[in-house]
C-alpha cells in the first residue's frame, strides 16, 4: 500500500534534503552550533543533575512487540580471575547482548525509510546486513549537547498521564511551551512528557507498550518551524500507537527522520525531570545526551543527563 497524498503533502512542508549539502548525514543536529552550546551552558546555575535513562537490565521494557529488539542480557565472562598467576591482581569482566534501541535510546536517521529513500534522498539499500547503516548511522553525530526544554504536555493539560489514545498536537505543544515559560528555538532539544513512563516504572510493561499516547502526525511541522535539533519522549513508540490515520504506520518516524533529518529519542524517563522543573520553576537546562558511536548503528543506547 502506497503512502497517502496527505503524507506526501506533509513531507514537502518539512523536507530538509540538501539544506546542509548533499553529503550531510546529521540533519538538524547541524543547528547545534558553538553559539547554541555556549548559551545552553548558561542554563547551569545550581549544578543539580537529573538522570533520564532507564536501567539496562534483562527485565527491561521490551515485550517482543518489535522483533529482535531484545532486552539486555548481561553475562560474566570472568570473575575474580588472576590473569597473571596466583596472588596477582584479579579481574572481573562482563559482556552484554541487547537491541541498540531496547531501552532509553536515540534513533539514527537510517532507522527508517520510505519510498526506498533515507534522509537526504539516499537509497534505503545503503543499510546492509553486514555493514549496517552505510549512510546516516548513529556514529555520525559524534556528540549531542545542547539546551534541553521540557514540554510537559501532561501537566499543561492538568493530568498526571495522558490517555492511551491521546495524540499530542501542535496545540498541546503550544500549551506546554506556555507552561514552561521558555520559547523553543533553533538548536534546542525538546523533551515531550506524556506521563506514559509511569506505567513502565510500576511494572506494567504491556500497558506501557500498547496502546500508547504519542506525537501526532501534525507535530513535525511544529518542530520544523522552530528549527528544533532533536526530540525525545517518554513512550516506547514515540508517536501515537495505533496510528491516528488508519493503516498509516509510523508516519511521524518517516517525517522526522527521513524528511526532516531530525533524531528521535524514546523510552526517556522524564518523571524526575518534571518534578525538578516544577521545584525550580524553569523548564530549560543543559542537556548532555551523547550517543554511543556504534559504527553503522541505526540507533544507540543513551544515558542523558539534564543539568540545571
Amino acid at each position: 500500500m502506497s503512502l497517502p497524498a496527505e503524507f506526501h503533502e506533509l513531507a514537502k512542508r518539512v523536507n530538509n534534503w540538501g539544506r546542509w549539502g548533499a553529503d550531510d548525514e546529521i540533519g538538524t543536529l547541524n543547528l547545534i552550533t558553538d553559539e547554541v552550546v555556549r548559551e545552553a551552558a548558561a542554563e547551569v546555575r545550581t549544578g543539580r543533575r537529573v538522570p533520564l535513562a532507564l536501567p539496562l537490565q534483562q527485565d527491561g521494557v521490551q515485550t517482543g512487540m518489535v522483533p529482535g529488539r531484545v532486552n539486555p542480557l548481561h553475562t560474566m565472562v570472568q570473575i575474580n580471575q588472576e590473569l597473571f598467576g596466583p596472588g596477582t591482581v584479579a579481574c572481573s569482566d562482563d559482556a552484554v547482548t541487547m537491541g541498540l534501541q531496547a531501552a532509553t535510546h536515540w534513533d539514527a536517521l537510517s532507522h527508517v525509510s520510505h519510498s526506498g529513500r533515507l534522509y537526504n534522498g539516499r537509497p534505503a539499500d545503503t543499510v546492509t546486513a553486514h555493514g549496517g547503516a552505510g549512510f546516516g548511522g548513529i556514529d555520525k553525530p559524534g556528540h549531542i549537547v545542547s539546551r534541553g526544554v521540557l514540554l510537559d504536555v501532561a501537566r499543561a493539560l492538568g493530568r498526571e498521564r495522558l490517555d492511551s489514545g491521546h495524540a499530542v498536537t501542535p496545540e498541546d505543544l503550544d500549551a506546554a511551551e506556555e507552561l514552561s515559560g521558555t520559547k523553543v528555538g533553533p538548536g534546542d532539544i525538546v523533551l515531550v512528557r506524556t506521563g506514559q513512563m509511569q506505567l513502565c516504572l510500576t511494572g506494567d510493561k504491556q500497558a506501557y507498550t500498547f496502546p500508547s499516547p504519542g506525537l501526532s502526525v501534525r507535530t513535525p511541522e511544529w518542530f520544523h518551524a522552530r528549527d528544533v535539533a532533536a526530540v525525545a519522549n517518554d513512550t516506547l513508540t514515540f508517536e501515537i500507537f495505533p496510528p491516528e490515520i488508519e493503516d498509516l504506520w509510523l508516519p511521524v518516524h518517516a517525517l522526522d527522520l527521513v524528511e526532516m533529518g531530525m533524531l528521535q529519542g524514546q523510552n526517556w524517563n522524564l518523571e524526575k525531570l518534571s518534578t525538578a522543573c516544577g521545584e525550580l520553576g524553569r523548564h530549560a537546562f543543559l542537556l548532555s545526551a551523547m550517543p554511543e558511536p556504534f559504527t553503522g548503528g541505526t540507533g544507540t543506547p543513551v544515558a542523558p543527563v539534564a543539568i540545571f
